[in-house]
């Protein structure tokens, strides 16, 4: 999953009949090499929504034209017992493929630079999550408008999380962890609806895998 796909799904999933808040959204990068990696992404949809959308895509319903979730090759569904819902993704390979797109085209917004022998430099543009978030709350129309403003309340506290970890984190602008193996940014679902996420033009993390 790409972090365009990452923004464009949080859109989508924001407004498809108003049953999609209360979910949470997760990637994860860990270089394992100067040239691979694995890349786990999930999202996880409340049981208070989940059994809903479930139901909807059965019945074909209002909403259904969306795109479905969890359907694509390569994604597991896993039904939790709490009764939410929750989409993974992974992928291991070539630290370029780890961001391709569906169609194994390279991606323009991440990036894996190696500024020397064994150190990886990870970045990954946030202008396009922003834009893909809000192309995929529709456009500007009251109703629009009247439909977010009665769903936002529902992303009160749910996150996009973004993880790069490697054997040794030695720079990032994001939040680095006590052990030094990992850097996170969590991004607050309802700035990014709102457009207020005042996220930098980039994020990163220069991994050394030595």
């Amino acid at each position: 999953m790409t972090f365009k796909i990452l923004g464009r799904i949080a859109g989508v999933l924001a407004v498809t009949a108003g049953l999609a808040g209360c979910m949470d959204v997760a990637t994860e990068i860990e270089v394992l090499s100067a040239t691979s990696g694995t890349a786990t992404s999930s999202i996880t949809i409340s049981p208070e929504f989940y059994p809903m959308i479930k139901q909807m895509a059965a019945t074909g319903g209002e909403g259904a034209q969306s795109e479905p979730f969890c359907a694509k090759e390569g994604e597991e569904l896993v039904e939790n017992d709490d009764g939410s819902g929750t989409c993974i993704t992974f992928k291991e390979g070539d630290l370029t493929a780890l961001t391709a797109g569906d169609d194994g085209s390279p991606s323009d917004e991440a990036s894996f630079t190696e500024i020397s022998p064994g150190v990886i430099r990870v970045a990954f543009k946030t202008d396009d999550m922003k834009s893909q978030v809000a192309e995929g709350t529709g456009d500007d129309s009251a109703e629009d408008e009247q439909a977010m403003a009665m769903i936002k309340p529902y992303f009160e506290g749910r996150m996009i999380s973004i993880t790069i970890k490697g054997k040794k984190i030695t720079d990032t602008n994001m939040t680095a962890s006590g052990d030094g193996t990992s850097a996170t940014t969590e991004l607050p679902f309802l700035d990014l609806l709102e457009g207020n996420s005042n996220l930098p033009d980039e994020l990163y993390a220069v991994v050394d895998t030595n």
